[in-house]
């Protein structure tokens, strides 16, 4: 009688997390196991179909979604850093993270200008929420304006000349090369350029107006390249107002910051000596000092001189 191989706790792994992400010949051959013999144990453990065995899919399988390969990586940027809320299961000796789609959905609405939606096919995890499309079109938009590939050394020659003429802003340059402006920096850096793109006019105030739009567009889902466009305003300074009035760069918190609420709404508190105070609201802490310095003084006057009047009539006693 021939004897039946046992599955080893490798097996059940390499079986668990690249069930429906590979063909069944594939991960029959890879396991030198019989397609019938794979087939028998993925009902034994049920695993279902790809995307069909619950509520829940594997991490691999979300990162296969998205188009995704640097597992490692993201594991340590979206796990530990982002907090996606991952669940372990246990199959056999195997533990394997899992995710909840729903919880998912949440976090990524939390995350979404974190996440590249042009790679993420439609409905591939089922009914997608209503804001994810709007995504998916704003991130192709964004990819079709701006080159996201490797420079090239015909590039990164373009950059260097118009770095040496000294009248481009980042903004400018930007725009001329369909690089991003955050682009633009790390390449300069990566080739240790001493020059520098020129400095916007700042002569141009934010209005109410802008500032309200800012936040509108912000809670859409916006990266700072579209926001730049309609603002008419440089990333840069863009960047500094956001972190001026949020205390973060990130668009994803700050749209958890504002939820349903207007730019300028829910701001943290900041200390005293916080560089983004202006100069009205500095002096404003030092009225507000000065006055509570004012209240302190005349309390402990108040304080002192009942107290003499305290040992006096003792003395008297």
């Amino acid at each position: 009688m021939k004897r039946v191989r046992r599955w080893t706790p490798e097996e059940y792994e390499y079986l668990i997390e690249n069930w429906g992400n590979k063909s069944l010949r594939t991960i029959a051959n890879h396991l030198n196991r019989s397609p019938n013999a794979v087939k028998i144990k993925v009902d034994r453990l049920g695993l279902g179909a790809f995307l069909d065995n619950g509520d829940y899919i594997t991490f691999n399988q979300l990162l296969n979604a998205l188009g995704i390969r640097s597992y490692s990586y993201k594991a340590e940027s979206w796990i530990k850093r982002r907090k996606l809320p991952v669940k372990y299961k246990r199959v056999k000796d195997c533990s394997f993270r899992i995710i909840c789609v729903d919880d998912f959905w949440k976090w990524a609405e939390k995350n979404r200008g974190f996440i590249d939606w042009t790679k993420f096919e439609e409905n591939i995890l089922g009914k997608e929420p209503d804001w994810v499309k709007e995504q998916r079109r704003l991130c192709t938009l964004a990819k079709m304006k701006y080159h996201t590939g490797p420079w090239t050394p015909g590039e990164d020659e373009w950059l260097k000349r118009l770095l040496k003429q000294y009248k481009y802003t980042w903004s400018e340059i930007a725009r001329m090369m369909h690089r991003t402006e955050g682009a633009i920096q790390r390449r300069i850096i990566d080739l240790g350029l001493k020059e520098r793109p020129i400095k916007s006019d700042n002569h141009n105030p934010w209005s109410d107006e802008d500032y309200q739009l800012l936040g509108e567009l912000i809670k859409q889902g916006h990266h700072y390249e579209t926001l730049s466009e309609i603002l008419a305003r440089s990333t840069k300074a863009i960047r500094g107002r956001v972190y001026s009035m949020y205390l973060t760069e990130n668009l994803d918190k700050v749209r958890t910051i504002i939820g349903d609420s207007n730019w300028g709404d829910n701001r943290p508190d900041r200390p005293v000596t916080h560089p983004t105070l202006t100069s009205a609201e500095r002096q404003e802490v030092r009225q507000n000092i000065s006055l509570l310095a004012g209240i302190l003084k005349a309390s402990i006057k108040s304080r002192c001189i009942a107290m003499k009047g305290e040992c006096y009539e003792a003395e008297i006693a």
